[in-house]
């Protein structure tokens, strides 16, 4: 065959398949999506389906919470240090469709504002969520179900340790366990450092929290890095919101006989572990007796409410379920196994 009938063989075949033909010279690259597209921020709408400031009464606090879902319990999540409410957006976009979800911004993270940002013990910390559930709810709130990432997991477990909450049902903390976070704080102050300090872009803060942080989930990340960054006009660049490094005479107290209160919370119990090599001895022997429910969530890292979204969201349906959480707990087909005839 000659050159110039493979030639016209080959403009056929790209006219009729719309493809790069194998006889040109240079192939089409295929489209790709420049790094201000891939990493552009997302909004929360969508996910979460409004968002509130909740002003406690005698303070200049203003705590800022989203909101999901219109019925059954409240499943009240609690981020970890340097997070935001939205660390729970793809979550709560499952969730919604069986409970309601609260994603709250702590003290000194995300859109809340105090009198003291700083002050992260976690007698305030704690002081802060009983004052906003009092605010939203009064002195009789509906079924809740406290969920707490890290420091978010530790607050949670302190709070719930106090058995002040009304109808407080149910408790889900998140890669925390106390001997391991202990024997971390040495070491945190160095973690904080190494952390690229400084984007000219929130792509670029996105694009890093994927690549070099934390976050393996981009559109996770594209959610929730935005509400975790401040503009600096001084430095003409982001930085982060939450000057942890500037809190450490408050992380000893955020882990200091965790195991012992968590043990001792008269409510179901789900601790979510990225690692399976993270429980100490009492939790070890609490676990053996059947005082808490363990699930290990592989392939994620130490965020996995953002990063394995869809398994977190169905570990929490299944806690609500399986413990008949809410008015009349919640029948949800597929997820309960029938009885045994």
């Amino acid at each position: 065959m000659e050159s110039s009938q493979l030639s016209a063989l080959a403009e056929e075949d790209s006219e009729d398949f719309e493809k790069p033909s194998a006889f040109a010279p240079i192939p089409d690259r295929p489209a790709t999506k420049t790094s201000l597209e891939k990493y552009a921020p997302l909004e929360w709408l969508g996910y979460f389906d409004q968002e509130d400031d909740v002003v406690i009464p005698g303070s200049n606090d203003v705590f800022h919470i989203y909101l999901a879902g219109s019925q059954g319990p409240v499943v009240f999540c609690l981020h970890g240090g340097g997070y935001s409410g939205l660390s729970f957006a793809l979550a709560a976009s499952k969730i919604k469709e069986n409970a309601r979800v609260v994603g709250m911004d702590l003290r000194g993270h995300g859109k809340s504002s105090t009198d003291n940002d700083l002050d992260l013990s976690i007698e305030t910390l704690c002081n802060d969520v009983l004052a906003v559930l009092k605010a939203m709810y009064g002195d009789s709130p509906p079924a809740i179900v406290l969920v707490g990432h890290s420091m978010g997991g530790a607050l949670a477990v302190h709070v719930a340790a106090k058995k002040v909450i009304p109808n407080l049902l149910g408790m889900i903390v998140v890669d925390v366990v106390e001997g391991t976070a202990m024997a971390s704080l040495i070491h945190m102050q160095k973690i904080l450092s190494s952390r690229m300090q400084h984007f000219h872009t929130i792509e670029k803060a996105i694009e890093w929290s994927v690549k070099g942080g934390s976050l393996r989930n981009l559109e996770s990340a594209r959610l929730s890095v935005p509400s975790t960054l401040k503009y600096s006009d001084s430095k003409k660049c982001y930085t982060y919101r939450t000057p942890l490094e500037e809190t450490e005479i408050y992380w000893k107290g955020w882990y200091e006989g965790l195991s012992e209160k968590f043990l001792s919370c008269p409510v179901p119990k789900l601790l979510l572990l990225a690692g399976t090599d993270r429980l100490d001895r009492s939790l070890t022997i609490g676990q053996m007796q059947g005082k808490f429910q363990m699930v290990v969530v592989r392939h994620t890292g130490h965020a996995i409410q953002e990063d394995a979204p869809d398994e977190f969201a169905s570990l929490v349906i299944n806690f609500v379920t399986r413990n008949r959480i809410g008015p009349h707990g919640i029948e949800i087909p597929g997820l309960r196994r029938p009885l045994q005839q």
